[in-house]
């Protein structure tokens, strides 16, 4: 009878519940780390956990290096796969048990951490994330949102052409009739003040750090010791862990004698933009830009 009742009660807290509209709203319980019994547990004394620090976005912001640069540090598993358990619904009706499997295998003091870039603009991630842990850990990492605009083209653009595929020049997805195109979703996922307005709904600005992305970029140690103090870790990543790579144009990473860089797909150079359209964009973002400024209560060297 008491496998029957518990069988029920698993059911039940999987099953999604359907409100007047309808459609299934999947809820998810509150997180901790005695009530989650399902995890994976491997011979050597790891096991497979959930999450306590999500890179949340930005899209083009530098999320990859920055998941990079913090797997450096002993205290932390890092999930190599972007998850999109949140933001796909295919992905988040299979439930919390599923998303734990997606997860490294980590010792018990070590922090595990997923990044996900599309979770910063989707407008249901932050209630998804607060049900599961409210007390979770983020890092949002952004860049000047004119060049985070233009490094989205130039991702799609090399997308479309390694497929064959038609791409229109960059002149023409950025302006329209004389006017910034409003209508491009690349525009949207750098009007930063918008996303994080929703993301304070649900958590504390105490709970997001942001990652200065241009200067990660510069001098990675700095924005990182600030990283490890957010996290409460000890320090650990060092100096020693950098070398500037002369001929990718930027930093890559030392570890146990091993170097590794980042994809060649990282760092390529964008296409060309006439000086009036740039103008046009850094125009566009000030406003934008000053409200965000606002909203975390400190300023970026953004054009």
């Amino acid at each position: 009878m008491a496998a029957l009742l518990l069988g029920l009660l698993l059911f039940a807290m999987q099953s999604p519940t359907v409100p007047s509209s309808g459609a299934p709203e999947w809820q998810l319980p509150t997180w901790s780390p005695q009530a989650d019994n399902g995890t994976a547990v491997h011979p050597n004394g790891t096991a497979q956990q959930l999450p306590r620090i999500i890179i949340i976005g930005v899209r083009k912001g530098g999320t990859r290096a920055l998941i990079e640069m913090l797997s450096l540090h002993r205290g932390v598993a890092a999930a190599q796969n972007e998850v999109h358990f949140f933001d796909w619904e295919i992905h988040f009706q299979k439930g919390l048990s599923w998303y734990r499997s997606q997860m490294p295998f980590a010792f018990p003091d070590q922090l595990t951490v997923e990044k996900t870039p599309a979770y910063f603009t989707s407008a249901k991630v932050p209630e998804r994330i607060h049900q599961m842990d409210p007390g979770a850990k983020l890092l949002l990492i952004l860049r000047d949102p004119t060049e985070r605009v233009l490094s989205d083209y130039t991702q799609v653009f090399y997308n479309r052409l390694q497929k064959h595929k038609r791409y229109q020049p960059i002149e023409a997805v950025l302006v329209k009739d004389g006017k910034v195109n409003l209508g491009y979703k690349a525009l949207n996922r750098s009007l930063y003040y918008v996303h994080m307005q929703n993301w304070l709904r649900y958590f504390p600005l105490e709970s997001i750090h942001v990652v200065d992305g241009d200067r990660l970029i510069r001098d990675p140690l700095p924005e990182m010791k600030k990283v490890e103090r957010f996290l409460r870790l000890e320090p650990q990543i060092s100096a020693s862990n950098f070398y500037f790579n002369k001929t990718k144009g930027f930093y890559c990473l030392r570890e146990h004698g091993r170097e590794r860089c980042l994809h060649d797909s990282k760092g390529r150079a964008h296409p060309r933009v006439a000086p009036a359209i740039l103008q046009k964009l850094y125009h566009f973002f000030q406003e934008p830009n000053r409200k965000f400024f606002e909203l975390v209560g400190r300023t970026f060297n953004w054009k």
